[in-house]
């Protein structure tokens, strides 16, 4: 598919020169602070020296007096407080920071995760009943309940009392218990952005200001909230950035033994980015949810037993084996569908549905489809008698708008704007993807159903060295931008342009990378990148005509030695 360079409109020279005389550094990191709203001293300190005493007073959060004034109720009265969390990583790392942090000042606390397949996403009948017969007269929920209204309703007749910890969009109508949510309506705190871990942590805050607590054993969890910040791609800006600085911080200088051994499976090292999170913590913690359990996630990060630890590292590591076979066949079978859907190339959204897919991953494989088909895809299966599955969407398109236009055809839905989950009797299958699919080709774009890269900066491959500079050494620029990190939405890592490029040795690898080394007319420097999977854009490159690339830095280490290396994103030929 032709992607379409979103390229930023430069900044006006002046401002540019502005902060660079202020700062002391180069056009191209002066251009790409512009680019992030930092303008002045002060902004730049903030950005990359964030402070944990910036953080917002949770008191600012509507409903935050009355959720700690009923935990101190509970522990007054020495009431049994459940924990009730999601199965993914935001809602296992959310239960494993309140629990290990309650459990420090309040004994008489558990915690629940519901099964994926007897239970479904959010609140259950089932782990409302456990909570009646084993005596818990408090759940509090994290990252899930901001729609469970009959639920909580329901509890409130087995007279067990709810606090939400929730950070996705409500409803209409709230639940009837205490709710902290930031995106509720009324609520004026000033940050939106929070994931539900995020939520959570702010309860312990106030519990923390109301109680006189030690407000540093809440910090030695911030590797969990920095896990569940990167896994659940929420935005890293304002608090989240200041959250997930600390908590990678955390996480790298004293790690604990649970991601010590979960690096240690997947044969990678200490020190990791929000990057290796996404791509090698989060997955295997998912993948416990997705397969068995998300309780032994719970479990792993909570352990002090080191060979406990070493049993349930392995375990999901092998889960998250499995379900990368899942993936790839389930994978294979929805693309046979759509190429065998005679219709599928006039429709704006992908919907397909198989009875015996496996629940856990059919989000990982919707996400698959749309880097073949770029469509708002869902992907639904059969369990417990009911159809239920996975949105994904493109661009800016609001998946979860789209659904509310379908809710008179679903039993239950949740998510946000990127993605959602759903559940629907089977008669309703036929009537859903047609009412789907109408909504999508009424509401979408054209630009959104191209994929995009957003391009920071023009630069020369000489501006990347400067003049004196070692050009088989890691230059100073690339330095000084690992200092934005870490990366994610709202703060993305800069991607380069640059044009008017040839390739002086190309070289395929395992048949799908292509490797090149390129250099500019009338440059001084040549230099290496790799295009993952991008093998087919040979002919381009081999052409012997310029062409134009855009990248992110990236140091490549090999045999103890660093170098620097394009990460090449996009090729596109000039003719």
């Amino acid at each position: 598919m032709q992607k379409r360079w979103l390229i930023q409109t430069p900044i006006e020279k002046n401002k540019v020169e502005e902060l660079r005389s202020i700062l002391k550094v180069d056009r191209v990191v002066a251009e790409i602070l512009l680019q992030r709203e930092i303008k002045t001293f002060d902004e730049a300190q903030s950005f990359f020296r964030p402070q944990l005493s910036d953080l917002h007073n949770p008191f600012l959060m509507k409903d935050m007096d009355l959720a700690v004034e009923r935990v101190n109720q509970a522990i007054k009265n020495n009431e049994k407080i459940l924990l009730f969390g999601d199965y993914d990583v935001d809602g296992t790392t959310a239960v494993a920071l309140m629990y290990s942090f309650l459990k420090e000042y309040y004994q008489n606390v558990d915690y629940y995760i519901p099964d994926r397949y007897n239970e479904g996403y959010g609140i259950s009948l089932m782990g409302i009943d456990f909570a009646k017969t084993n005596g818990f007269s408090l759940i509090i929920s994290l990252d899930c309940g901001i729609k469970s209204n009959d639920k909580i309703a329901y509890a409130k007749t087995k007279e067990i009392d709810f606090i939400v910890c929730d950070h996705h969009n409500p409803g209409t109508e709230l639940p009837t218990g205490i709710i902290l949510d930031p995106k509720r309506k009324d609520c004026l705190y000033p940050y939106k952005e929070l994931s539900g871990c995020g939520v959570g942590f702010k309860l312990l805050q106030g519990l923390i200001l109301k109680n006189a607590w030690d407000e540093s054993k809440l910090f030695a969890y911030l590797d969990l909230l920095a896990i569940s910040i990167g896994a659940d791609i929420v935005p890293i800006t304002g608090e989240n950035r200041i959250l997930c600085y600390y908590g990678l911080k955390q996480l790298n200088e004293f790690p604990r033994a649970a991601f010590q051994e979960l690096l240690k499976v997947a044969k990678k090292e200490f020190p990791v980015t929000l990057t290796n999170v996404v791509f090698i913590i989060a997955p295997r913690i998912n993948a416990a949810g997705r397969l068995r359990s998300g309780k032994h996630a719970v479990e792993l990060m909570i352990s002090s037993n080191l060979e406990e630890i070493e049993t349930l590292a392995n375990e999901i590591n092998n889960d998250n084996l499995e379900r990368r076979e899942l993936d790839q066949q389930i994978t294979a079978e929805a693309l046979y569908q759509i190429e065998n859907d005679i219709d599928f190339f006039t429709k704006k959204a992908t919907v397909v549905f198989q009875n015996d897919w496996h629940k856990g991953v059919v989000g990982i494989v919707a996400s698959r489809l749309i880097e073949k088909h770029f469509k708002p895809t869902i992907v639904l299966t059969e369990s417990n008698g009911k159809i239920t599955g996975s949105a994904r969407t493109v661009n800016d398109f609001d998946i979860h708008e789209a659904l509310i236009e379908c809710e008179y055809l679903l039993e239950q839905f949740g998510g946000h704007k990127h993605a959602a989950g759903l559940t629907m009797s089977l008669d309703n299958l036929e009537k859903f993807k047609q009412k789907f699919n109408e909504v999508v080709a009424q509401r979408i774009s054209l630009n959104d159903l191209s994929p995009e890269e957003e391009v920071d900066i023009e630069i020369t491959f000489d501006e990347i060295f400067q003049a004196e500079e070692n050009r088989m050494k890691i230059p100073r620029l690339k330095r000084i931008l690992g200092q934005l990190e870490p990366h994610g939405p709202g703060n993305m890592k800069p991607v380069f342009l640059s044009t008017n490029v040839y390739a002086t040795d190309i070289r395929i690898l395992k048949e799908e990378h292509l490797k090149l080394t390129m250099t500019q007319p009338n440059g001084n420097v040549k230099i290496d990148g790799i295009g993952f999977n991008m093998a087919g854009y040979n002919d381009i490159v081999a052409s012997g005509l310029p062409f134009d690339i855009i990248y992110h830095l990236e140091i490549n280490k090999w045999n103890d030695k660093e170098t620097l290396q394009l990460i090449i994103k996009d090729i596109r030929s000039t003719i």
